[in-house]
Formats: structure tokens, sequence, C-alpha cells
């Protein structure tokens, strides 16, 4: 029996709905020995939270719903946190010269710090994590306001990255202690939609050549999750450059976590790009489901969003017209968007994937709409790494 989590339940969505958002499945947690409800928060180091809080809500339409800081007594940081559907983002800009976000962003830049679970028993978590050698970053603590009570701990991941775990079960304020309703100022033009995306589908982690079968030994042996899919070879390279990809997840699968390395080719690959600008290993892109993509590349285009191109042979490919079959609108819609599209077993999905949304040619969004496809654009990946391609050369990283 699936348990909704704190922001499914906040952006009324049910296990219908999130089955064919992101794929969700039925799964026993009593048989798990990590389980994992499902995602909490994205949690960012960016050079200045305040415009990036006012930009994911002006560009991208999250609602401002919680913050703390000076005002609140916090000294270190600016932390502002938006909310899209069961999407939370928490948006954290240094203050103090010597925080540790400032230390983070001056040699990562902007990028994810923590990918935060909310799970059911923090220390049933925390004491498998540790019988199967993961280092504790935080023991379990209670955090406690007028709201109630958060229980939570972390543990370390690829990179600088962690995973703080979170059971907010005992808690009905709107985020954490030490956090206060905060609303959004954007005024939302009329005609615009409630939101342009509803639930976070995966988040890619990049890794150092070599060390992927490890990171996915870990989330195996750490956190009980499974292989969904694996891409070596052929199904993930160009003429130019070349990558691994091995996709682990949650036993509902409602947390999915690709998992990437270079390998060898004639130039320098996206994922060796990724390591040196972001100086290390660390997430590369979340993918967030919508229910209408076209409408939401419609509007982030429109508000100045800019996403990779995609050349017209793609679509004019007959291999890929037979392959794809009938999907819910015309092929000239989704060439005139840029829009991918793919099909499996199990049925068909759509993605278009962003430029870097930040300085450095590290993090960026992709958008996904499935109806039943559970794959991750197998059949998209060659015209996806040469749009990739197109940019490094026009960046000079080639």
């Amino acid at each position: 029996m699936n348990i909704l989590t704190d922001a499914e339940k906040l952006a009324e969505l049910d296990s219908d709905q999130l089955h064919r958002l992101v794929g969700l499945v039925e799964h026993d947690d009593a048989a798990d020995p990590f389980p994992v409800t499902g995602w909490d928060a994205v949690v960012w180091a960016v050079g200045n939270a305040t415009q990036a809080a006012q930009l994911f809500q002006a560009v991208y339409g999250m609602e401002l719903v919680a913050y703390s800081g000076p005002v609140t007594g916090n000294r270190d940081h600016h932390a502002y946190v938006l909310r899209s559907g069961a999407v939370r983002f928490e948006l954290r800009g240094a203050v103090d010269p010597a925080s540790p976000i400032a230390d983070h962003h001056r040699a990562h830049g902007d990028g994810i710090v923590d990918i935060a679970l909310e799970v059911p028993d923090v220390d049933r978590c925390v004491a498998h994590a540790r019988a199967q050698g993961a280092t504790v970053l935080v023991e379990p603590s209670d955090e406690s306001d007028e709201h109630g009570t958060v229980r939570t701990a972390a543990i370390a991941t690829y990179g600088e990255t962690r995973h703080t775990l979170v059971d907010r079960s005992r808690y009905t304020g709107p985020y954490r202690p030490g956090y206060v309703v905060r609303s959004s100022t954007p005024v939302r033009p009329d005609g615009a939609p409630k939101r342009l995306f509803q639930a976070l589908d995966h988040v890619v982690g990049n890794v150092e050549l070599g060390r992927m079968d490890e990171w996915v030994d870990f989330y195996h042996r750490i956190m009980g999750f499974t292989n969904m899919a694996e891409f070596v070879g052929d199904d993930i390279a160009t003429e130019y450059s070349a990558l691994m990809s091995k996709v682990v997840a949650s036993g509902n699968h409602r947390v999915k976590f690709p998992l990437n390395e270079p390998s060898q080719g004639r130039r320098k690959s996206q994922i060796d790009e990724y390591l040196e600008f972001y100086r290390g290993p660390g997430a590369q892109h979340l993918a967030l489901a919508t229910n209408d993509i076209l409408r939401t590349v419609d509007v982030l285009r429109a508000r100045g969003v800019e996403f990779l191109d995609t050349p017209a042979a793609y679509y004019e490919d007959p291999e890929l017209r037979a392959r794809i079959g009938e999907v819910r609108v015309p092929i000239s819609e989704l060439q005139s968007r840029g829009i991918l599209v793919d099909r499996d077993e199990d049925g068909y999905l759509l993605q278009i994937f962003t430029k870097p949304v930040g300085d450095r040619p590290t993090v960026f969004f992709e958008f996904i709409e499935r109806h039943g496809s559970l794959g991750f654009g197998k059949g998209n990946f060659k015209a996806l790494f040469e749009a990739i391609e197109r940019e490094q050369e026009k960046r000079g990283n080639v």
C-alpha cells in the first residue's frame, strides 16, 4: 500500500494520478529495510536566493510557501521554500560570508546540495544505513515548534550531495521548525495555468569515470533500491562522445536516480564537462512531470526559458515514425516545439530539455509527460546528446 507524501497531499494528488505522472507502483514498506515514502525537497545552494526565488515564481510558476532568514533568527542564510504540485524546492543563499553555503557555491556554482527524502521511520533507516557502511552526516534528532515535531537525519551520497531523511508525520507547519509562512508576490496573468509541473519524476547524478557501479551498489545496499534500467555502449553514444548510465529506484518507483559516468570518446562528453565545471560529482538534472508538456513549453518559452534544439531530421525519420505510432498530438505539434517522443512496451513519453539554468554548464531541467512508458527516452538519447554536443561546441568545451 502506497502512502502519499506530505507534498502530494498538499497538491491534492492521488495514487492514480501519480501512477500516470511518474510511474508509481504498489510496494510493501513493511518488508523494506530502508522504506522511502517519496521526495521531500530538493535543496539548492545558489548565489542569490532572493532573486532565484523570484525567478522560480515568475518564470516557472512555483508558489512561495515558507521562508527562513535573518528576520526569523537565521543569521547564516536566506532560505525560500517553493512548491509546484508535489515538487518542493528550497533555495539557500548565504548571508554570512563564512557560511558553508558560500563555500559550496564558490566551488560548484548554483547546484543541488541535498535531495531530501520523506521516510516513515528515520531511526530505522539510519540504523540500516550505518550497518551497511553509509556515512551518517547528521544523527537522528527532533525539531519542534508550535506546529509539532519533525524528525530528521542525513547520510552522504556522491560528491558533496546528501540525503536528508525526513519524518514530518507529526508536523502541520509550512515546512519545518525555524521557517515561517511566506506567500508568493508575483501576480499570475489572466489565463495562466495554475502550475506548469506537478511532480518530480527523477534526479540524475553524474559521477566520476569508473565509479557508477560503486554508487549503484550504494543505493542497492544502503537504501534497498532496485535496478530499473541500464544504458551502455551504442545505447548512449554519438560519433564523438559516450557515457554509461544505470537507473536505481525505490520500491514504489516514486524516487528514481539515473547515475551517469563518462565513457571514452573522441571528444569531451557532457558528463566530463559537468564534472569539470561543477568540480566533481553532483546532480545534473531534474525531470519534472507535467500533464500538458505542450502548454508548459509554450509558457516557459514565452517567459524566456531556452530549450535544446532538435533538428528537423529527427521528426522526418521514417524509423521514428514507425516506432512511436500514434501519440496524443500530431508530430508537427511536437516538432514546432522541439519536444522528443519515445515508446516502449508499456506506452510512450514526451520529453524536452532546457539549456543549463545557471552560469556554469551544469544543472538543467527535463520536462516529461508519461503515457504508460516507464522508461527514460532511450530512443532519444542520440538526438539529445548531439544537441548537447552542439551547445558544448558553442561554449568551446569539446
